[in-house]
């Protein structure tokens, strides 16, 4: 009886198609969240043929109160009306046991006119950058070497105790900073792999383009 009944309706042109294959959240129309596509993918992470880093939102939660994973290690001072206390926030944490990488990421995005957002995602990027260069004075332990500072992107290395890779791109056209911070106590057991830090940078900030449509030329 089924198969009469579907000959009948492609007959009739009324055969239901197969629903098409979901394509990535993207902002508009999930913009109360941060969509799965705006996040890092594992093989773009340094070290991943090491861990496997698993794939980011599967692990993301909404972050209350984000910080820079380098302010916990410098001991930096709250900021001041900090604009991060009202963007919409994700972090994502990969644990491993002591003397291996851990891992950080987090995107901070927010919503309204994109003349305001934009202003927002410079100024925590700028604040970001002048608390990374005094991480030396607020805790005497850690030195900090910026390796790239470009006017919305930056990678430093943070030595000492703990030593902490950290990245962190700004994107005012779609009023998004992403970060990325990976660090060991030293040594640590798995030698660093030096990459690049252009082609990190570029991998942690390309998904914001997929993500934010129209927002990036």
């Amino acid at each position: 009886m089924r198969m009469v009944l579907a000959v009948v309706l492609a007959a009739c042109g009324l055969a239901i198609a197969a629903p098409a294959a979901a394509e990535p959240e993207a902002c508009p129309p999930t913009c109360d969240r941060i969509p799965d596509s705006a996040w890092i993918a594992p093989w773009g992470i340094p070290l991943n043929s090491r861990y496997g880093w698993p794939r980011l939102p599967g692990l993301s939660v909404t972050a209350s109160t984000p910080r820079f994973r380098f302010e916990e290690l410098c001991a930096s001072p709250p900021v001041a009306q900090d604009p991060r206390s009202y963007a919409v926030a994700e972090k994502a944490v990969v644990v491993n046991p002591d003397g291996q990488w851990q891992l950080q990421a987090q995107v901070l995005h927010w919503r309204g006119e994109t003349w305001r957002g934009g202003q927002l995602t410079e100024d925590v990027f700028n604040t970001a950058v002048a608390a990374l260069r005094a991480c030396q004075r607020t805790n005497p332990s850690a030195s900090p070497s910026l390796t790239t500072v470009e006017p919305d992107r930056m990678a430093a290395v943070v030595s000492g105790p703990v030593i902490l890779h950290q990245y962190l791109v700004a994107n005012p056209a779609n009023s998004t900073v992403t970060e990325l911070a990976l660090w060991s106590t030293a040594p640590p057991r798995t030698a660093w792999p030096s990459p690049a830090d252009d082609a990190v940078l570029d991998a942690l900030g390309a998904p914001l383009c997929t993500a934010y449509v129209g927002s990036c030329p």
